[in-house]
Formats: structure tokens, C-alpha cells, sequence
């Protein structure tokens, strides 16, 4: 494994993990080019969780992928667009730089949790999105742009924050919006809003006992994609709070049953990209 931390972004205080695959016994990458994936913790838009940071990095490198795990801005630097800025400015890196990485650039798939679901979920939504890019090239300047650079090609989100109605995560939605409950931009972060048939293929997971969360989150996702013919996948689990991430005791939340989650992501994303490892 090649382990190390960089900055790829404008933004002086993003921080990026990546866990890169090595092969033979000179420690260097080889030409193969494998799907990345992108870890965005949860945190309600405040912190970020360590325990859906580096756990499930591991489950995806072990599975023979590529791992990034993000330290996007929170608090009070949340608003603004800045966190899915960071984001995409990421995905738009891991392209411009594959061969270096190793990375396929057309298998790149972001996967969050919670909040950072609503961050991966909106990078797939908010691409090209006109709100967001007018911000986005405050952040970045670009000779020419192409939404396409940013889209990821599939999602991963974990008991995610989507909705601005009454199930919404009310403080994941303000920090994110800059707004309070009911105003026009915490409206506007819906992602439910956003998607289209664009949008790429989607796995969800979700337990109905979330008291955090709502599974109307996800459940109202699904509709959405659906009626959008967007590809997905949707598990629900009968049993299990909140903030579950790989459900093993390394983040006392052992729970066998729903732990399988993690083998059905890497089923499915095999499956769509025909990759083996």
C-alpha cells in the first residue's frame, strides 16, 4: 500500500488521504488502472466523523480499489457551496492525474455518510448545476469548463442527508445552506431537487430505526431516481441507529446483519464496472 496525505485543491485547508494499491517488490505503481472511491465522513456539516474516515477506506483498498478520504470544510466554512467545491475540485484532480494515480478516471465513485452522503449525493446532482458552477469558478478559474470533469460515475451514500421537508436533518441543512429551516437556499439543497437522468448509478443503505435520519431520506431518494430512470440499489435494514459506518466493533457497531451492506457495495460496484480484482 502507498499511504500518504495531500492538498490537490485551491482551498489551503482541505486535507486528502489516499491509500494506493502497489504491486511487486519495488513499491511501484504499475500501469493498472483500477475504480477510485472517495470517502466523505459525516458529521452534520460540523466535524467530521473519524469512524467514517479511515474504516471504510480500508473495506474499498481491501477490495482492490484506489481510496481518497476527504476533510472537507466544515462549521462555519460549510456554506457557499465550498464543501462540494472541494469535492469536485478533487474528482477533476484524480482525472487530470489517473495515469499517476493509477485510477480509472471513468470509475470514480464517491461514497459518503450522512451528511457526507449529502455531499457525495450532491456532486452527482449539482454538477452542473448553474448556482454551484457561478460559485465554483469564484474557487477555481477555469479556461473552459466542462460539467462532465466533475460528475462522479457512481455513488455510495450511507444513511444519507437529502431531504428540506419535515424529515430533514435541520442542522446538516443549515450548516451546509447558510440558511435556517424553511429559507430559500436550505430549500435549495434538496437533493431530491436536483436529480435528473444524468445523474449517475446509485447504491443506498438505510436502517428504519434511524432516529437521526430519517429512512425518508432515502426512501424519497429512491422515488426520485426512479422517476428519473437513474440505476440504483436500495437496502434497507430493519434494525440499527445511526452512524452504523462498517458496523463492526472497531466502531462499536457490531452488527453482522447489516455489516453485509459493505460486501453489497463492492458487489456492486464490480458489477457495474466489470471489474475484478
Amino acid at each position: 500500500m502507498k499511504y500518504f496525505e495531500f492538498n490537490p485543491t485551491s482551498f489551503p485547508d482541505v486535507k486528502v488521504t489516499a491509500y494506493l494499491q502497489t504491486y511487486g517488490s519495488s513499491n511501484e505503481m504499475t500501469a493498472i488502472k483500477v475504480p477510485a472511491v472517495i470517502i466523505c465522513p459525516g458529521g452534520a456539516y460540523s466535524f467530521l466523523s473519524e469512524r467514517e474516515s479511515e474504516p471504510p477506506a480500508k473495506e474499498y483498498f481491501s477490495a482492490g480499489y484506489n481510496v481518497f478520504v476527504i476533510s472537507y470544510s466544515v462549521g462555519k466554512n460549510a456554506s457557499g457551496f465550498r464543501p462540494l467545491a472541494e469535492l469536485s475540485e478533487l474528482i477533476l484532480y484524480i482525472r487530470k492525474n489517473s495515469d499517476e494515480l493509477s485510477v480509472d478516471e471513468n470509475k470514480i465513485i464517491v461514497c459518503g455518510f450522512s451528511a457526507g452522503g449529502h455531499l457525495a449525493a450532491s456532486s452527482g446532482t449539482f454538477f452542473d448545476d448553474k448556482k454551484f458552477i457561478s460559485k465554483l469558478k469564484n474557487y477555481i478559474s477555469f479556461d473552459f469548463f466542462d460539467p462532465e470533469t466533475i460528475r462522479p460515475n457512481a455513488m455510495i451514500l450511507c444513511y444519507p442527508v437529502i431531504l428540506s421537508d419535515k424529515y430533514a436533518h435541520v442542522e446538516s441543512m443549515e450548516n451546509v445552506s447558510g440558511d435556517k429551516r424553511g429559507g430559500e437556499m436550505y430549500n435549495y439543497f434538496d437533493i431530491t431537487k436536483h436529480v435528473q437522468k444524468n445523474t449517475p448509478p446509485v447504491f443506498i443503505w438505510h436502517t428504519s430505526e434511524d432516529k437521526s435520519v430519517s429512512v425518508m431520506n432515502s426512501l424519497k431518494l429512491a422515488e426520485s431516481l426512479a422517476e428519473n430512470q437513474v440505476p440504483f440499489e436500495l437496502h434497507v435494514f430493519p434494525f440499527g441507529g445511526h452512524g452504523m459506518s462498517v458496523c463492526t466493533r472497531e466502531v462499536n457497531t457490531a452488527d453482522e446483519y447489516n455489516r453485509r451492506w459493505v460486501d453489497m457495495s463492492i458487489k456492486w460496484i464490480n458489477k457495474i464496472f466489470r471489474f475484478e480484482k
